[in-house]
């Protein structure tokens, strides 16, 4: 699976009320996006991006998955979460 950064995007108002709804940051998006561990088409013009992170007090392991359109220039940011459910959500390497 390969895990190509995408450097050229912008966050939809929804992606952004989303974020700040799930406590979320920008800086901590754009690291994903510009560091991926993992990405993959979810469907034609939509592609899952995530990787791991330690977030909390005390730091609790997550994935952080982001959600984007990348059949426009700019790609867009749809939605982004971040679930504990790491078995889940991280695809195992074939």
């Amino acid at each position: 699976m390969t895990a190509e950064p995408i450097p050229n995007f912008v966050f939809t108002a929804d992606a952004r009320f989303e974020m700040a709804r799930r406590g979320l940051t920008e800086e901590v998006v754009r690291a994903v996006l510009e560091r991926p561990g993992q990405r993959w088409e979810l469907r034609p013009g939509r592609h899952v991006v995530q990787s791991r992170a330690s977030m909390g007090d005390p730091a609790k392991p997550y994935v952080v998955r982001v959600l984007v359109d990348v059949d426009r220039t700019p790609c867009e940011v749809v939605t982004a979460y971040r679930t504990s459910r790491i078995a889940k959500y991280w695809r195992q390497e074939p």
